[in-house]
């Protein structure tokens, strides 16, 4: 079986961001079911994949990220209201036998994604 897994960097401070709270959403046509609660660690990812085994499952998903939060509890200065403040992520799994990665590259700025493995 596949796996789900997160981790976010904070290229503002040039380093992996520890105590980012992430919340994972399935999603059935309009209904959005919170199904896992994580924080990153200190190497800026989760302690265990955030999906894996029998709860790995095709379908709709999306990751909601409380940078905003994150860069407030480190001190910087941001403005309210805040220009990233939480950072939602919708994605697809077809495979349930592959694995999904899907980091944030993150500032009070800017951030992105992109699909690893």
């Amino acid at each position: 079986m596949g796996k789900l897994s997160t981790h976010v960097l904070d290229t503002t401070l040039g380093r992996p961001a520890q105590g980012v709270h992430i919340d994972l959403y399935s999603i059935n046509g309009k209904e959005r079911t919170l199904i896992k609660q994580a924080i990153t660690n200190s190497d800026g990812r989760c302690d265990e994949p955030l999906l894996q085994d029998e709860s790995m499952a095709a379908g709709v998903f999306e990751l909601v990220f409380h940078a905003g939060d994150y860069f407030a509890a480190n001190g910087v200065s941001l403005p309210e209201p805040r220009f990233v403040d939480q950072v939602g992520i919708r994605f697809g799994i077809a495979d349930v036998k592959a694995n999904y990665h899907v980091p944030l590259v993150v500032t009070p700025w800017s951030w992105s994604t992109y699909r690893g493995s």
